[in-house]
């Protein structure tokens, strides 16, 4: 799962929002989807947080 885009995370993320607003899973599957929510949600932020550093790095550079 870790080579998604984050694009693709979020996805992922909104289509497991989705059916649980509509009640499209039962007890089973909803566990199941949490826990695989739980594992996106951790794997966007962390994207979100290296692309934060690198960007920080980019603008460091720059000034030099």
């Amino acid at each position: 799962m870790e080579k998604m885009k984050y694009e693709e995370m979020m996805g992922q993320l909104e289509d497991i929002v989705k059916r649980l607003e509509n009640n499209e899973m039962g007890i089973d599957e909803m566990g199941e989807q949490l826990k695989k929510a739980q594992e996106l949600i951790k794997l966007c932020k962390d994207r979100l947080v290296e692309t934060e550093k690198e960007c920080a790095a980019l603008n460091v550079n720059t000034k030099l």
